[in-house]
């Protein structure tokens, strides 16, 4: 059903515009090439810059070219923080390509990158494909951005919708059809819900998102869900759309309708989002406070260096939201290459660092805690 969309408001929403990735950089992937950034700055801005290092504690590096591709999930964050950090260290050039977290992974396990992008840890045989780039090491995985996977929907009159694990598992499996469903009106008692048929909306594309949404399907809701978890869709029919914007789009399309993207779509497009009833007190709604403290719960599950994290998607944690998801930045722990290692770590240390995260949630990421946050610098120091 086509309709015309009505205006809403969200109470302590900000929307930034990031500057365009595009318009700053320019990235070659033949061999490690990469355009800098802007040209040289005059002695003021210099000057400038040296007051902001002081300020942002951004330890630069001297000079050094770093290109980057990967998770299109972390693409806002990642113009936010080369836009700051070659503000206050000009002589470095970073660059980050957002062309998908497979894409991404590959061009760094083949040496065309300093880094990869990914929403999802490396799997065994990556991290073995790896050593032939990370000379005398391997490759790792640095938890660096986080964020709450939103479940957006559109339902005339019901602003405050609360489900949980296993009903979600069942509209997106479709075995829950009607929005007046028994389940639905137990966790709604004091919701007007229509009998309307529900339209749940998958993404199309392999991606992070569907992985880590379909990896809390089934660790919250094992008896609900019984499919195995991939970046494809798993769970029985429904809509389809190609990207985080298509299932966007695809719910603000008609009534009735149900999906998964990043917290950043539902703000930007003021489309209403589920509250989650974890077994907490009190029923949990995404936003980047909540997605910290769900991100808090997980623990590190990586070998040696790596710092892949486990998620406890069923706990019941008061005011943490447990659809979230991590990106990571891949690196070598050893056999990183010479001309590029400095301004890598200069700049991982940065991104890792209190000055990197706190204004990720004004961009609807979720800071890492700190307790996360400090391992990986720890980490990134170690870098060789």
């Amino acid at each position: 059903m086509q309709r015309p969309r009505p205006g809403r408001t969200y109470q302590g929403g900000r929307t930034r515009t990031a500057v365009s990735l595009t318009a700053l950089l320019s990235l070659s992937l033949a061999g490690c090439g990469v355009a800098g950034i802007g040209g040289d700055d005059e002695d003021g801005d210099e000057r400038a810059a040296a007051r902001s290092s002081a300020v942002a504690g951004i330890d630069c590096a001297d000079t050094g070219k770093v290109p980057g591709t990967g998770s299109s999930a972390q693409q806002n964050a990642m113009k936010y923080w080369i836009k700051q950090y070659q503000s206050v260290c000009p002589g470095v050039r970073i660059a980050y390509n957002p062309i998908g977290s497979g894409a991404g992974g590959a061009q760094f396990l083949r040496g065309a990158t300093a880094f990869g992008g990914s929403d999802s840890a490396l799997k065994p045989e990556e991290v073995e494909r790896s050593k032939g780039v990370c000379r005398g090491g391997r490759a790792i995985d640095l938890p660096m951005v986080g964020g709450p996977i939103a479940i957006g929907y559109d339902l005339p009159g019901v602003e405050d919708l609360v489900l949980d694990a296993p009903t979600l598992a069942r509209i997106f499996d479709r075995k829950i059809t009607s929005w007046d469903d028994p389940e639905i009106r137990r966790l709604n008692p004091d919701a007007d819900l229509p009998s309307m048929p529900v339209r749940p909306v998958h993404r199309s594309d392999d991606s992070g998102t569907t992985q880590n949404f379909q990896a809390y399907l089934a660790g919250a809701a094992p008896g609900a869900w019984a499919h195995p978890v991939g970046k494809a869709w798993q769970g029985g029919g429904g809509a389809s759309a190609s990207g985080s914007s298509g299932v966007a789009s695809e719910v603000t399309s008609g009534f009735g309708a149900i999906g998964y993207f990043e917290l950043s779509f539902a703000r930007d497009r003021r489309i209403e989002t589920v509250s989650i009833d974890t077994g907490a007190p009190a029923p949990v709604a995404p936003t980047p406070t909540t997605a910290s403290a769900g991100i808090a719960q997980a623990r590190v599950a990586g070998k040696g260096r790596d710092m892949k994290l486990k998620f406890r998607y069923g706990a019941a944690n008061p005011g943490a939201y447990p659809i979230v998801q991590v990106t990571y930045e891949i690196v070598c722990d050893k056999g990183n290459r010479k001309e590029t290692l400095p301004a890598l770590k200069s700049f991982l240390t940065y991104t890792a660092s209190k000055a990197g995260q706190k204004e990720l949630s004004g961009l609807h990421y979720a800071p890492l805690p700190e307790s996360v946050a400090g391992q990986v610098r720890d980490v990134v120091g170690t870098l060789s």
